[in-house]
């Protein structure tokens, strides 16, 4: 059979055309060239309406191109134009080849635009196809290599795929978690960050940078240094999304909490990220919290100076923090961050004192934090005991401490005392009241471990104390024996009578 130019494969398909047998014409194309124009009748059943008939068509498309291309029966090299191959001087087998390339390109071009599909398993089964023609580029090039031994990625195809799955108007989460399977090789991680970093743009469509966050977050890096010798992530391709994008409060979250452990790490200069992270520092709130995870990174591993960061941290300490939901988190990172023995005592004396004054509102579950917290900073300070043994008087109007100072430096913490922990002591719960008692007493030189409280909520607290155990209260000394028997001696009174 001579191959035609061209044939419609149009998406208007004639309803009266009986159902064709797509595996058989999969193997007939296979099995002779003569049946090479049968291909159309497969990429005609990839227009198909019906979504069974797409994956049909999808997975015959697979078979046929992945052969071809096993079997170098595709083009290879820069494509020439089909009405001139086929009518230039071209020997028959190369018009074949440049034939089935250009069906080859039509086949990825309707895959790709069903990447778009409103059916999510159209677009699983697509996406399959579309990446198992990637690992058949990469063993069977279609470029002219320089030398048999050079290495070629598909990076063409690659670039495709991801344009096409960052879409600016689908949420494609569910089709990026089926990606996720393709990122566990090394190849696949590193052309795709590099397809990212070329397709972000200036996009502020939620649903873009939702995709974009997705694909990226996916994206699981080797743990261990050995498996990173012949890979190699380029950090730009983070820094462009975050500089790039005016992200959302929501976006800020998500990427703040994976930021210190799923992108700093495996950064060649993790310092370009201190501008971002000191920017989500200065904003306040939950971001402020989250933010506090890369400052420490960057401060305690890379050296970081921030001069005003004790200031700010100060100034984070206000009654919501006891409500965010990401306070265990921020409470663990402001014990690291004053367990440093060198603070001046000034520092120390105001964080205890704002923690105390702030404890007068705070619910239960945070004072079995803050209480054991304070302890903590006097242990290791010991110039703080001043605080415990100052006598002042227990009114909020003869205290000295300016709750409204910004500064630390000049809120005269150390001119007053935790009078708030006293007043606590006649609280109504009684593991708090009891925790507030303790200061009365000289504290023990080891600290408090604050790690068993601080992820209690107030539905665990109540469990425990419902379930605590109840002691049995004897109410006599000596067990009744004659009861009964006494029972007999009256009916035997009132027979007689």
């Amino acid at each position: 059979m001579a191959l035609t130019e061209k044939r419609n494969v149009s998406s208007k398909l004639n309803p009266k055309r009986p159902k064709i047998d797509i595996e058989s014409i999969v193997e007939g194309i296979l099995g002779s060239r003569k049946r090479a124009n049968d291909v159309f009748d497969i990429l005609e059943s990839l227009r198909s309406a019906k979504e069974k008939d797409v994956i049909s068509a999808a997975s015959a498309c697979s078979k046929l191109f992945s052969t071809l291309l096993e079997r170098k029966d595709l083009f290879i090299g820069k494509l020439p134009d089909e009405d001139e191959a086929l009518n230039g001087d071209y020997s028959a087998e190369e018009k074949y080849h440049i034939f089935m390339r250009h069906r080859y390109n039509s086949c990825v071009e309707m895959l790709l635009e069903y990447l778009h599909h409103e059916v999510h398993e159209v677009k699983e089964s697509v996406l399959s196809c579309l990446m198992k023609f990637a690992a058949a580029e990469g063993q069977h090039p279609l470029e002219d290599m320089d030398w048999s031994e050079h290495y070629s990625f598909p990076r063409q195809l690659i670039q495709l795929v991801v344009d096409n799955i960052l879409s600016k108007t689908t949420d494609n989460s569910l089709l990026i978690s089926k990606f996720q399977e393709y990122l566990e090789m090394e190849d696949v991680r590193y052309y795709v960050m590099s397809s990212i970093r070329v397709n972000v743009s200036a996009v502020l469509l939620h649903v873009y940078q939702n995709n974009v966050f997705t694909l990226m977050s996916s994206i699981n890096m080797p743990s261990q240094e050995s498996e990173l010798t012949n890979f190699m992530v380029k950090q730009e391709v983070f820094l462009v999304c975050l500089y790039v994008f005016q992200l959302p409060v929501s976006m800020y979250k998500k990427v703040l909490v994976i930021l210190h452990d799923a992108v700093l790490p495996h950064m060649i200069k993790p310092t370009l990220m201190i501008d971002f992270l000191t920017a989500a520092y200065d904003v306040g709130g939950a971001i402020s919290l989250l933010a506090l995870n890369g400052l420490f990174v960057l401060i305690h591993q890379h050296n970081l100076d921030y001069p005003d960061f004790y200031r700010k941290l100060y100034n984070l300490l206000e009654p919501s923090v006891f409500h965010a939901k990401y306070r265990a988190r921020f409470f663990h990172l402001v014990n690291l961050f004053l367990s440093s023995s060198h603070l001046p005592v000034y520092l120390v004396a105001a964080f205890a004192k704002r923690l105390a004054r702030l404890a007068l509102t705070a619910p239960p579950t945070a004072l079995l934090i803050v209480l054991p917290f304070i302890y903590n900073l006097i242990r290791r300070h010991p110039s703080c005991r001043v605080l415990i043994h100052k006598p002042t008087a227990e009114d909020a109007l003869e205290d000295p401490y300016v709750m409204d100072e910004e500064d630390p430096v000049h809120c005269c913490a150390l001119e007053s005392s935790l009078w708030e922990i006293k007043t606590l002591q006649k609280h109504y719960h009684p593991d708090v009241a009891k925790a507030a008692m303790l200061i009365n007493t000289p504290l023990p030189v080891q600290e408090d471990d604050i790690s068993e409280v601080l992820e209690i909520t107030t539905h665990e607290l109540m469990e425990r104390d419902l379930k605590s155990e109840t002691k049995s209260v004897p109410l006599e000394f000596e067990t009744a024996t004659e009861l009964l028997r006494g029972g007999d001696v009256i009916k035997q009174h009132f027979s007689l009578v």
